[in-house]
């Protein structure tokens, strides 16, 4: 059984606050909702900000308990549901080739290169001058660049991204030939973390990432990959809020 939680957090308590600053606590205060990890399945989180509100959304294996969460960084004394647990199960089942949802991912969306403009300086700390065995792990700065990582790599995940439904381009305002179309997807937020770092033989590093969210519509054209995605997460830095994708029936009643 698979479970999707969200847990309202207050952004005007300390906790709260930390919380938006660190991943690393967020990982370890989500990991404390279980009495031990999870044998099978991957956790998977993010921090969703909307007008002002802030929740923490996870993807669980196990059902878990956010009391403690809510104690230190909610509402604990409040009415209301500052925490809903569903179990997930009966959305996974619902996808199916060709139905739409939308959709919202967080994400890293970095490339390998042997050859970065710029080194940081974990990365000379480790090669130097020489050359590394394998390449660098760069993240992709632009919001067209991020935009083309996640295009390029939905067939992998068992879906694509419609094309944007856009009216015939006005006299002298036809895109350049290399322009990627548009498609129903966008760029809704984005926040760079350092993240400090320490490995038993090394001085301490730090790791910066970037969490990039994606909203849009997407159709289903492979369940089972689809399916696979969700529970796995999709790119890196996994344990610092990238890589769940959740769905939800679009507005119209096209979607499940």
């Amino acid at each position: 059984m698979t479970y999707l939680s969200r847990v309202q957090l207050n952004p005007l308590r300390r906790k709260g606050q930390h919380f938006l600053r660190n991943p690393r606590a967020v990982h370890a205060a989500v990991m404390g909702g279980f009495p031990e990890p999870p044998r099978e399945g991957r956790v998977l989180w993010r921090l969703d900000t909307r007008d002002r509100r802030v929740d923490l959304i996870v993807l669980s294996p196990t059902r878990p308990d956010w009391t403690h969460i809510v104690e230190q960084a909610g509402w604990p004394d409040a009415e209301g549901d500052q925490v809903l647990v569903r179990d997930y199960t009966p959305a996974l089942g619902h996808l199916a080739v060709g139905r739409e949802f939308a959709f919202r991912l967080t994400a890293n969306p970095v490339q390998s290169t042997m050859t970065p403009d710029k080194r940081t300086k974990s990365q000379q700390q480790r090669h130097g001058d020489n050359r590394p065995s394998r390449g660098f792990r760069v993240a992709h700065r632009t919001t067209a660049h991020q935009l083309d990582w996640l295009l390029r790599r939905t067939e992998k995940w068992g879906f694509t991204i419609p094309a944007s439904r856009t009216d015939t381009a006005a006299p002298g305002m036809t895109p350049a030939s290399d322009a990627t179309d548009p498609h129903e997807v966008r760029v809704v937020n984005t926040v760079r973390h350092t993240i400090p770092k320490k490995k038993d033989d090394s001085k301490p590093t730090t790791v910066t990432m970037q969490a990039i969210t994606f909203e849009g519509r997407l159709a289903v054209t492979d369940p089972d990959r689809l399916r696979t995605a969700m529970l796995d997460g999709i790119g890196p830095n996994k344990a610092y809020g990238c890589g769940l994708l959740t769905l939800a029936p679009l507005r119209g009643g096209t979607g499940a």
